[in-house]
């Protein structure tokens, strides 16, 4: 069997493509490689495109996707991307409509269009959990319609990636789609880990220490005592569990806001970039290049790579079992072919 072709939109730093590959090491266990190959990556972000190319050897298009025609895309089996969904609006019409706010909100029709032309076997997408309450829960089913409407079988699920080995709750919605003449009854992986209890804690990713600039000021600390009571603000994390959701802005985090902060020796820290890879799941060799602010930036967008390693592997398990099955029916057909060629 040939690799299976992937073409990543959205493609960030490359979380997605992690997982899809396969082949790495993260806390002391082996994701299995699986077949199959980026052949295309797309993502508008100059700084995540050099991350990706340093990691993957693969320049990625850097133009807007609403720029590139299907046409310049290679053949493909599996189309991935992680589109924005903070623009979706609905129009009112009967039946109601997807519309978009902003100009982000066209970014899933493009997905859709190079679905549409050019009909990979597979599509997997993802998004934040807001999407499924959006506009009052109405924008989600009219996603999923959207991406039937384009030729595929979809199912859909809330994956938490503390569920499969990250040292993170990270809660995020798959979606996964097959060509609807391959007639695939998809199901997600079930979760590695049940027991909360089990999970992978934040204490084996942190560093023992680091450097003076990662500690916040003691005015900084404060500022956030005097308003904590009513902000409830300050996360502070307990390293025997797995980490709150880290963000795309941890860069600018600071002990007033949401995000999760650390809090050793009776001071207050952010995490160090290399640490958020590791809470993301990121394999210890996965370089990291650029300000520490694009590669904040870069890693609180990205998928969790552990996570998407088994959705990744069932895609890949069940278009391998599908080949194997159209190769057993070819003499089938060859013989039955041959047999109309005498009778005629």
């Amino acid at each position: 069997m040939g690799k299976l072709k992937v073409a990543s939109l959205f493609c960030g730093c490359g979380g997605t493509d992690v997982g899809l590959l396969g082949g790495f090491d993260f806390l002391g266990k082996h994701y299995g490689q699986n077949n199959m190959e980026i052949v295309y990556a797309n993502d508008i972000d100059d700084n995540a495109c050099k991350i990706f190319e340093e990691n993957f050897n693969l320049k990625p298009d850097n133009r807007d996707i609403r720029e590139v025609k299907s046409s310049e895309l290679p053949d493909i089996d599996v189309l991935t991307g992680g589109f924005p969904c903070q623009s979706f609006s609905i129009i009112a019409q009967n039946p109601k409509r997807l519309g978009v706010k902003d100009d982000r909100g066209k970014l899933f029709f493009e997905m859709c269009r190079i679905l549409r032309e050019k009909q990979p076997k597979c599509f997997i997408a993802e998004n934040v959990k807001g999407i499924l309450t959006a506009n009052k829960k109405e924008a989600f089913p009219l996603i999923i319609k959207e991406f039937e409407n384009s030729g595929y079988t979809v199912k859909y699920q809330i994956l938490n990636s503390a569920n499969y080995g990250v040292p993170q709750k990270r809660e995020r919605v798959i979606i996964v789609g097959f060509r609807n003449d391959l007639h695939i009854d998809f199901h997600f992986p079930e979760s590695v880990i049940i027991n909360s209890s089990e999970f992978e804690p934040l204490k084996k990713v942190i560093e023992n220490s680091v450097d003076e600039k990662y500690y916040f000021s003691q005015r900084a600390v404060d500022g956030m005592m005097k308003r904590r009571e009513k902000m409830n603000k300050g996360r502070t994390q307990d390293i025997e569990k797995p980490c709150n959701t880290v963000g795309a802005h941890l860069a600018k985090v600071s002990l007033n806001s949401t995000d999760p902060v650390l809090f050793e020796n009776g001071r207050y820290r952010r995490f160090t970039p290399r640490e958020v890879a590791r809470i993301q799941s990121f394999p210890e060799e996965f370089k990291l290049i650029g300000s520490e602010h694009a590669q904040y930036r870069a890693l609180g967008n990205a998928i969790a790579p552990v996570m998407f390693w088994y959705v990744a592997n069932e895609v890949n398990r069940i278009l391998a079992e599908l080949e194997l099955k159209e190769k057993e029916m070819q003499p089938l057909f060859e013989n039955n072919k041959n047999k109309e060629i005498k009778t005629a």
